[in-house]
């Protein structure tokens, strides 16, 4: 039986690199966003039951991301509609990727992981965090969104001091060696606990 490390944190914490992190350590990794891709791209599973539900997010055989986020600004209802055909998916998506591992620890590399109540599922949670100044500095950067989407995006998620405060690994990603250094320390502390069962 593995164990399930829940990884979480809020938008340009470096949740991705971390994901990394862990797989050079020798974790199976599932990400959620990469499960949503997936079930988005033509012969996802999603692409039937949402092109039935709106047909307008219909691109190329897949669904379109851009079309869905323009269905959501004009009915902010339909986001509910999408999340009921999408989550089940992407949990089946979840449980068949566990059942397929064999490796002692699983990541799963979920956002939104408390904001869903998924923290009752994993046996740890390990939470990415920076300063919000280096936070801010890092998706702007990324010269995808505006100060307002990103404002928009936070307001939507857990506070970032009340998902350290759930969690029972925290890391700081303010440099890769130190992230790398705290990734390490937790992987070994979990396969001492694992061998110690």
């Amino acid at each position: 039986m593995s164990f399930l490390l829940g990884l979480t944190g809020s938008i340009g914490m470096g949740k991705s690199t971390t994901a990394r992190m862990f797989a050079e350590e020798g974790c199976a990794v599932w990400d959620a966003d990469a499960a949503v891709h997936r079930l988005y791209a033509r012969g996802g599973a999603a692409v039937a039951p949402m092109g039935a539900a709106f047909p307008e997010a219909v691109e190329d055989g897949g669904i379109s991301r851009e079309r869905l986020k323009e269905i959501i600004d004009r009915d902010p209802a339909a986001l509910k509609a999408i999340e009921k055909i999408v989550h089940p998916l992407v949990a089946q998506d979840r449980e068949a990727f566990i059942a397929g591992s064999e490796t002692a620890i699983i990541v799963l590399d979920i956002p939104l992981l408390f904001e869903n109540g998924y923290e009752k599922n994993v046996d740890a949670v390990a939470c990415v965090t920076v300063s919000p100044n280096l936070q801010k500095q890092r998706v702007m950067e990324r010269g995808t969104m505006s100060e307002e989407q990103f404002e928009d995006i936070l307001s939507r998620q857990m506070p970032n001091e009340e998902k350290v405060a759930h969690s029972d690994f925290i890391i700081e990603t303010d440099t890769l060696e130190h992230a790398r250094a705290q990734v390490h320390d937790v992987v070994r502390k979990i396969r001492c606990g694992l061998a110690d069962a």
